[in-house]
């Protein structure tokens, strides 16, 4: 009998102390949270403190290879050239899953919408997003980003009614 009460009482201690979510995944949800902050803040050399320096990122263009750190940080500076008042509100967070076993694996994912002004238009852009993010040290090593990019810059590129009016 006693046995079993102490039993019973490590298993409800357990089950209490424990979220059901990998021991990493508040940690690392707070690090892609506080990737977001500094990519609105436009603050990319903080974001690249980051990043693992082995990262692999899947990159909302067509046809495009994973990007390497490089190529990554290029496309970051890049947003950041291209836009102002970069905001992003995330619908909710997830964990996320290793692909092979289907196991919790402390990385994360998140729903959301970015909404930022275009520099060269003017324009204002509402764009729904779906990031994830994987780690390995603490730090970012992969994952992606999946938008419609290409919708996004034909609405760009598109010549509003005033501008069309005021050049004829």
């Amino acid at each position: 009998m006693i046995k079993t009460i102490k039993l019973l009482t490590i298993c409800v201690v357990a089950a209490s102390c424990s979220s059901g979510n990998h021991a990493d995944y508040e940690k690392n949800t707070a690090t892609a949270k506080k990737y977001f902050e500094l990519h609105q803040a436009e603050k990319p050399e903080a974001m690249f403190e980051l990043l693992h320096t082995e990262i692999e990122w899947h990159m909302p263009v067509y046809g495009s290879e994973m990007a390497d750190l490089e190529t990554f940080k290029a496309a970051i500076v890049n947003y950041q050239t291209a836009f102002d008042n970069m905001k992003f509100t995330a619908d909710y967070w997830l964990p996320g899953v290793d692909p092979e076993t289907g196991k919790l694996d402390g990385s994360t994912r998140t729903y959301g919408t970015w909404t930022a002004d275009h520099v060269e238009s003017g324009k204002s852009v509402k764009l729904t997003t779906y990031h994830s993010f994987a780690f390995v040290d603490g730090k970012i090593s992969g994952g992606g980003d999946w938008f419609d990019l290409g919708g996004m810059m034909n609405f760009l590129a598109e010549e509003t009614s005033e501008t069309t009016e005021v050049d004829e």
